[in-house]
C-alpha cells in the first residue's frame, strides 16, 4: 500500500461511512480494483480509519453530546447488544466474510431490495410519521435503543450497512427519518470505537512505525470527507426518501457477482 492507495481508501470510508450503502463493501471493492493484497494491516486499516469518520460526528455533535447524558445512557444501552453480537461473530468475520466477495454482492444487493420494499412500504405509514415530527433524539426510549442495537449487529455482515440497518429499524419502531439517521451518527461512536480498539487488540503486530503516514493520510482523508457525507445526508433525507441508495446498492451488488461469474 502507497499514500495513493491510503488517500482513496480514506475518501471511500469518508463519503459511505454515514449512507446506507456499506463503507465495509465500498472500501474492500476498491482495494480489489487497486489489486491491493489482502494483509492483516490492510484489514487493520480499513477499521482504523473508520476512527477519522467518527472523529466527525463528534465535532460536529459534541454539544449534543454532553448536554445530554440521558443520551449517552440510550446510545450505551443500543451499543451492548452490537458489541456482544460483535465478540461472538469476530473470528468469522475476519477471517472468512471480510474479504468475500460473493457475501458482498449478495449483501448489497438483498439490502438493496430490503431499502426498496421497506419504502415502499413505510410511504403507507408517512402520514403517521408527520405527527410524530417533534419526536427529538432524546425522546428515544431504552427500549427502541435496544431494538436500535439489535438492528445495527446485522452490520457485521459485509455489504449490508450499519446505517442501513439501524435507520430502517428505526422508521419501523416509527422514529422520524432525521431523529434516526442522526442517532445512527452518534451510535457509531461507540460501535466503531470498540471495533477498532478489538482489532488492534487481536492484531497487535499489523502495525508499526512504518505504517504511521499511512494511517494518518486514510484518517484525514475519512475526517475530512465523512463531514461533508453527513451535512449532505442530513440535507438529502429533508427532501428525500432512500430508495434511490437501494437501487445503488442493487446496481452494484449486480455488478460484483457478475464480475465473480466472468
Amino acid at each position: 500500500m502507497n499514500f495513493i492507495h491510503a488517500l482513496v481508501l480514506g475518501i471511500v470510508e469518508g463519503i459511505t461511512e454515514f449512507l446506507p450503502i456499506s463503507s465495509t463493501a465500498h472500501m474492500i471493492i476498491a482495494g480489489k480494483l487497486m489489486a491491493l493484497p489482502e494483509t492483516d494491516f490492510l484489514k487493520t486499516f480499513e477499521i482504523f480509519i473508520q476512527l477519522g469518520a467518527i472523529l466527525s460526528v463528534v465535532v460536529l455533535y459534541w454539544k449534543r453530546i454532553w448536554q445530554n447524558f440521558s443520551l449517552i445512557w440510550k446510545l450505551a444501552a443500543a451499543f451492548i447488544p452490537t458489541a456482544i453480537i460483535g465478540l461472538l461473530m469476530y473470528k468469522i468475520v475476519k477471517s472468512f466474510l471480510m474479504e468475500s466477495l460473493p457475501v458482498i454482492g449478495a449483501a448489497l444487493l438483498v439490502g438493496g431490495i430490503v431499502l426498496i420494499v421497506f419504502e415502499k412500504w413505510y410511504a403507507k405509514k408517512r402520514p403517521a410519521e408527520a405527527k410524530n415530527n417533534e419526536l427529538s433524539l432524546d425522546k428515544i426510549t431504552y427500549k427502541q435503543a435496544v431494538i436500535l442495537g439489535v438492528a445495527q449487529s446485522f452490520a457485521i455482515i459485509p455489504g449490508v450497512s450499519r446505517s442501513a440497518a439501524t435507520i430502517i429499524g428505526g422508521l419501523a419502531l416509527g422514529i422520524n427519518r432525521r431523529t434516526i439517521v442522526e442517532f445512527s451518527f452518534l451510535l457509531a461512536i461507540p460501535t466503531m470505537l470498540a471495533a477498532s480498539a478489538l482489532d488492534l487488540y487481536k492484531s497487535p503486530g499489523a502495525l508499526h512505525g512504518g505504517h504511521t503516514g499511512l494511517l494518518a493520510i486514510g484518517f484525514i482523508a475519512a475526517f475530512i470527507t465523512a463531514i461533508l457525507g453527513i451535512k449532505f445526508f442530513v440535507k438529502y433525507i429533508q427532501k428525500n426518501d432512500f430508495k434511490g441508495f437501494g437501487w445503488y446498492r442493487i446496481a452494484l451488488g449486480a455488478l460484483v457477482l457478475l464480475a465473480i461469474l466472468l
